[in-house]
């Protein structure tokens, strides 16, 4: 398994991925992607089975100490000097779940976070897998103002 940053050569497949993984509502679209891969290629590790791209993570850098909906569909929101990692997805196709592929990339992208001398990240999930974010050291701090998808959300966070 790789780990490594998304270029815009990664689109099709990243696209690909986040519908295998999420519903409609709630998948960011291509378009949505293209924007954030112009503006923060960097903020995608994607991970690798040999060819095959199993999973990724992406989100952006701000200031702003929580995560809005606003975010998702405004790549110019990224801040490069910003505190807060902010993650819109964690993504891992269902044929690599339970493997610890996930893990695997998040455990990077603290790894980084932290690095680069961030106050930490920010995340929303929804409620059954607040315990799985947890056990990376974040906190939830209760259900988010999100209401994207159309769905409940609870916002996480990870201070170093």
């Amino acid at each position: 398994m790789e780990i490594r940053h998304a270029t815009m050569a990664d689109l099709p497949a990243v696209t690909a991925v986040e519908a295998e993984c999420f519903p409609v509502a709630e998948a960011a679209t291509e378009e949505s992607f293209r924007a954030r891969l112009t503006v923060y290629p960097e903020h995608f590790w994607l991970l690798f089975d040999g060819e095959k791209m199993v999973g990724f993570v992406n989100g952006m850098v701000t200031e702003l100490a929580d995560l809005c909906d606003e975010m998702y569909h405004d790549a110019t929101m990224h801040d490069p000097a910003g505190a807060w990692q902010m993650i819109f997805g964690v993504d891992t196709i269902p044929s690599y779940r339970r493997r610890g592929c996930a893990e695997m990339v998040l455990k990077r992208v603290i790894a980084d976070t932290k690095a680069a001398g961030r106050k930490g990240l920010v995340l929303t999930c929804r409620d059954h897998l607040v315990h799985y974010y947890a056990k990376f050291g974040f906190v939830s701090e209760g259900i988010s103002e999100s209401g994207h998808g159309g769905v409940v959300w609870y916002q996480m966070r990870l201070t170093f």
